[in-house]
């Protein structure tokens, strides 16, 4: 089960008034906001990472909230399970960090909370896909399915869910799921009802507008990897 601890500390009063300039053309505006939000990126990613964290997700708000959400770093062949959770110390440390290098650069924000990863947590690159293989994710495709639906789902579906696999190709990835309804609470499942057939997508991440862990409680804590059975 997903243990999510939050840090919250009031900061200077509002990012973005430099790119608010009079008479300024609203693409060159654009320009400058896609500017700050790489330098951002680039001051909270190496400060985060400097202090041996991954940065997850930077999410800011109107209102002048900004969000940083942190992970432990995971390495390949290590088991995901062995990777401790995040405890509101780590998020304390990081926010210390945080206000100071973000005083320094400049940046301005009303708030700024450090977090760790929720139940549903975004996949962002393809060590994300790699570490969380075997768990139930949810995807949004970039564009509908169209001719590729082959008269399998809805052509105009866009969003899936279903355990995440490793496809045999370079860099590309697919989802098992199957479209059979979840039995009602207490119902029970005739052992001659034919089995709903198991359906496959594949995918790059290219071709995703996102990735996120199926945010499904499991009140008896961790567990393994979904087992598909035979495909």
């Amino acid at each position: 089960m997903s243990r999510v601890y939050t840090c919250h500390f009031s900061g200077p009063k509002v990012f973005e008034k430099a790119f608010e300039k009079p008479f300024e053309k609203p693409f060159e505006t654009l320009l400058r906001k896609d500017s700050f939000r790489v330098a951002l990126q680039q001051i909270v990613e190496e400060t985060v990472a400097g202090l041996g964290y991954e940065l997850v997700e930077i999410e800011r708000s109107a209102g002048g909230l900004m969000r940083i959400t942190i992970d432990n770093i995971w390495q390949d062949g290590v088991d995901r399970f062995d990777i401790p959770f995040v405890t509101v110390e780590d998020c304390e440390k990081v926010n210390r960090q945080l206000m100071f290098a973000l005083e320094v650069d400049g940046v301005e924000y009303r708030r700024l909370e450090v977090s760790s990863p929720g139940i549903d947590r975004p996949l962002r690159n393809e060590k994300d896909l790699a570490r969380f293989e075997g768990e139930l994710i949810d995807i949004t495709l970039k564009a509908p399915m169209g001719e590729a639906a082959a008269g399998l789902v809805n052509a105009l579906r866009k969003k899936f869910r279903g355990a995440l696999e490793k496809a045999e190709a370079e860099s590309t990835w697919q989802i098992v799921w199957s479209d059979a309804p979840e039995p009602k609470p207490g119902a029970r499942v005739s052992k001659k009802r034919p089995p709903v057939p198991m359906q496959v997508l594949g995918f790059r991440l290219d071709e995703l507008r996102e990735a996120r862990l199926a945010p499904v409680v499991d009140f008896k804590g961790r567990k393994p990897k979904i087992d598909l059975g035979e495909n």
